[in-house]
């Protein structure tokens, strides 16, 4: 591994691990750790904070993962080695900024979901199958009024939109990973819809 794609990768991780949802609380004197959900995503804080705040998150976060696969993927591509893929460097780039929102370094590894920092990601190397799983996200959280169900559900059609529209099998793989990670952060979510519990909007 050159050290321009372990620099790259140490930038995407730091990257993804800032907390936008927390310090925008911060800036209006909130921990929004401590209200809603206790989750620093958007949703969290556009519940706590209002719709601005909660888009103003949204938008960061999926920058994050946008440019950890486009910015950062330049300082990888300086050195690599060619034994290392174009996509694979993208997938790996990817990864460390979705675990840097999942585990910040920055509130002692505890983070948000990563639907949206995924959502980045995955918009910087397949844009195409994104906004088809964005149009799912939208008409079941317009449905069902529950966020978490559109997440969950556009995490799952996104690797099979890429599948169907012929993505390097490396980006599908990584998107399979991806939606079952996400599945696996809202397992607290998954248990509340199974009781009925679950928040609307």
């Amino acid at each position: 591994m050159s050290w321009q794609l372990l620099a790259a990768l140490v930038l995407a991780y730091v990257l993804g691990s800032i907390p936008t949802g927390y310090l925008i609380g911060r800036l209006r004197g909130i921990d929004i750790r401590e209200h809603g959900s206790g989750n620093i995503g958007a949703t969290n804080t556009l519940r706590v904070l209002g719709k601005p705040a909660g888009i103003a998150a949204l938008v960061l976060d999926i920058g994050k993962g946008f440019a950890a696969v486009t910015v950062l993927a330049g300082i990888a591509a300086s050195g690599r080695s060619s034994s290392l893929s174009g996509p694979m460097m993208k997938v790996l780039l990817g990864i460390s900024a979705i675990a840097g929102h999942n585990w910040t370094v920055f509130l002692g590894f505890k983070g948000g979901k990563g639907v949206a920092t995924s959502a980045g990601v995955f918009l910087g190397i397949a844009w195409l199958p994104v906004l088809i799983s964005a149009a799912v996200f939208g008409i079941l959280v317009l449905g069902t009024r529950i966020v978490s169900v559109g997440s969950m559900s556009a995490a799952v059609v996104l690797p099979i939109a890429m599948l169907a529209l012929g993505a390097e099998g490396e980006f599908v793989a990584f998107g399979f990973v991806a939606a079952v990670l996400v599945l696996v952060r809202h397992r607290s979510n998954i248990k509340r819809l199974i009781k009925g519990e679950e928040n609307r909007f």
